[in-house]
């Protein structure tokens, strides 16, 4: 008994070293970006800054592309609201991305940023008349959210266009194995099954030629196995719907979803493993139902520029009271998923890459909120005033989700080109642009 309890603390004694020994150890990410290259920038561009890697983008793009290339007639519908810049959208362009937009000023973007017709899919929710009319004019794919909106199209466009898509919620869960993947019952978007059938059938007798079907099941999954059980349910789905309605069911877009790894422990999902996934579901479900010719799209918004940006920060003050913290000059305006959501994203102190982990830090920036953190009680390298900070993974959903409370301004996109050389594809908001909707007065002029 004695013995046995002696081997058990031994057992407890080696974990707990291990566990020391892991804490002070850093588990790092790598940066596409070095001390050296940030330093030069960071003479040019105050932090902070939103920063993004060319290559990195051009070389995940032609793997998107590969990954599909079995289907001739895939696009990527890259997710605009993800990172809104069309210096970044044409990039994508060139490798035959189009774009998805949910809003009027997304539509106008991407006008700007090149891409015409059904080179844009129109996927929004709770759609104002006007939004659709631009949609239309424009060429768009109209992807519709509830059976209603027929109608509201209708009387916004005055007709159904011949081309149109709907999005579907089967709702319940949705689990891989026996685990919850996403709960899409409690989602806001997307018809049910009996409304996307009679849909079909409504939009078919009101004159509609071609049809898509969308879905949208779950989010930021950090798995091979989504996408293909994704597919199987909408392929299921395409083909009872061309037996029982007769559309002529021309693309299924499988959305987003395909996640990224936050935390340096996560293994990334294997984009050619997923292609190859899909194109099995594709040949076993599809293709005896005779549609072996439906092009598959796709809006990746997340996995397409997610690990392709950073937001580069840099450390102002030191706080020792019932924590320790460093203050930082980016707060949740720049970045507000930690505090939304409570989101890791994973922090490398610049040129400290090597050092123990051996100090615990809550990065907080300088807002009236509590949970303006981008980080509690992360164990990092000492950290002291005038480091620089690479927060990793912001290259989607990072600047876009920007707000001004606070009266803070939100900070300058930069692109780190394949040359290395650094190029500003947005400058960094002023006073004069936070004024800007009281320009009817004068009031606050002298501050322009």
């Amino acid at each position: 008994m004695v013995r046995n309890s002696l081997v058990l603390l031994d057992g407890l004694f080696a974990f707990l070293r291990f566990v020391g020994e892991r804490g002070l150890k850093n588990v790092e990410k790598k940066t596409f970006v070095t001390l050296e290259q940030l330093s030069e920038i960071t003479k040019t561009y105050p932090t902070p800054f939103h920063l993004y890697d060319e290559k990195g983008i051009r070389e995940n793009a032609k793997r998107l592309q590969e990954a599909f290339s079995w289907n001739q007639g895939f696009r990527e519908y890259f997710a605009v609201k993800a990172t809104p810049n069309p210096f970044l959208l044409q990039i994508l362009r060139e490798y035959g991305c189009g774009a998805d937009c949910s809003s009027m000023t997304e539509l106008m973007m991407s006008e700007a940023s090149g891409f015409h017709g059904e080179e844009i899919m129109f996927s929004s929710n709770d759609t104002p008349m006007e939004e659709f009319q631009y949609a239309h004019k424009l060429g768009a794919i109209i992807n519709l959210d509830d059976i209603t909106h027929i109608a509201c199209l209708e009387e916004a466009i005055g007709e159904i266009p011949e081309t149109i898509s709907c999005r579907y919620n089967p709702g319940g869960l949705f689990k891989i194995s026996n685990d919850i993947m996403d709960n899409p019952g409690d989602a806001k978007y997307g018809m049910t099954t009996e409304q996307l059938f009679e849909a079909f059938r409504i939009l078919k007798d009101k004159g509609a030629k071609r049809f898509g079907i969308h879905a949208f099941l779950a989010s930021n999954t950090v798995t091979n196995e989504y996408y293909p059980m994704l597919a199987k349910v909408l392929f299921e789905v395409a083909v009872k719907l061309k037996e029982e309605t007769g559309a002529d069911i021309r693309f299924i877009n499988l959305s987003g979803g395909i996640g990224i790894p936050y935390r340096p422990d996560q293994e990334p999902n294997d984009i050619r493993v997923i292609g190859e996934g899909v194109r099995q579901v594709y040949e076993e479900v599809l293709v005896p139902a005779g549609l072996g010719d439906v092009a598959l799209y796709t809006e990746l918004g997340r996995f397409m520029m997610g690990p392709y940006g950073c937001l580069v920060t840099k450390a102002i003050h030191e706080k020792h009271t019932h924590k320790e913290y460093v203050g930082v000059d980016a707060c949740a305006v720049n970045l507000m998923r930690p505090a939304m959501y409570g989101a890791y994203h994973h922090i490398t102190v610049m040129g400290k890459e090597q050092q123990p982990c051996d100090h615990k830090y809550d990065v907080v920036g300088s807002l009236c909120e509590n949970n303006d953190k981008f980080a509690i009680d992360r164990m990092l390298p000492e950290i002291e005033k005038g480091d620089l900070l690479v927060i990793h993974d912001t290259g989607a959903h990072g600047f876009s989700m920007g707000y001004n409370y606070n009266g803070k301004l939100k900070s300058a996109e930069l692109l780190l080109k394949e040359d290395g050389s650094v190029q500003m594809i947005r400058r960094a908001e002023t006073a004069k642009d936070y004024f800007a909707t009281f320009d009817f007065c004068d009031m606050l002029k002298e501050y322009e």
